[in-house]
């Protein structure tokens, strides 16, 4: 009896320079388990081929002319059953990164990235796992959360404060740049268990992904 064969991931790219959609469609293309399924050069174009074409995971460079990547990813991520989104980015502690976390994309990639780094991470965010390793989690929420300034660390904290107590403790251990596994041995819980409260974690706040968990645990200088 054979299997059905897994269904590609199917790709967007969206970048306003014409080689690099060509250098990544011809990356990406050759992996076999990844389509490309469309490019764009403006985030103006990217509604519609979203809407069509339907990818699980839309690249998105982020300055373009007219709208840009980071106003691209507030509108997709604010629509229902949207794609996950990754961010472009020439800078490793950039702030518009940050702001493209918080509005829900899975995380982001250097443009310098190793061909083999690029596929493993597209794999990983249609997978349902942010691309943020815990050490760049850590040193971008580090150099750039801004704190309670704007009253956001008393938002955060009186959100964090739905949680049931285990919940929190999950929460912080997101916060903290854990795995699933690593949270699972600290607080002696099977990684099913684990997943199961992030998700709940994730259902409560209204949060897209634990990216942004650990955001507003920062915001919450916990």
């Amino acid at each position: 009896m054979t299997t059905p064969e897994a269904r590609p991931i199917r790709v967007l790219i969206v970048d306003d320079d014409a080689l690099v959609r060509a250098g990544l469609s011809m990356i990406l293309g050759g992996a076999g388990d990844i389509e490309i399924v469309g490019e764009a050069a403006d985030g103006a174009e990217v509604p519609p081929i979203v809407a069509e074409r339907r990818p699980d995971v839309v690249l998105m460079d982020i300055r373009m002319p007219g709208i840009d990547g980071l106003t691209a990813t507030e509108r997709l991520r604010g629509a229902g059953a949207p794609p996950e989104v990754v961010v472009l980015t020439t800078f490793h502690a950039d702030a518009q990164v940050l702001r493209a976390l918080r509005a829900g994309a899975a995380g982001f990639l250097l443009k310098d990235i190793p061909p083999a780094e690029l596929v493993a991470a597209i794999r990983k965010v249609a997978a349902g796992e942010p691309i943020l390793s815990p050490a760049v989690t850590r040193q971008l929420i580090s150099h750039l959360s801004v704190g309670g300034a704007d009253g956001r660390a008393d938002r955060a904290r009186a959100l964090l404060g739905r949680l049931s107590e285990r919940e929190r403790e999950v929460a912080l251990a997101v916060g903290r740049g854990r795995s699933n596994a690593e949270i699972g041995r600290e607080l002696f819980m099977s990684v099913p268990t684990v997943k199961a409260h992030v998700s709940r974690i994730l259902t409560k706040l209204r949060l897209n992904n634990r990216v942004q968990v650990a955001l507003l645990v920062y915001d919450a200088s916990l």
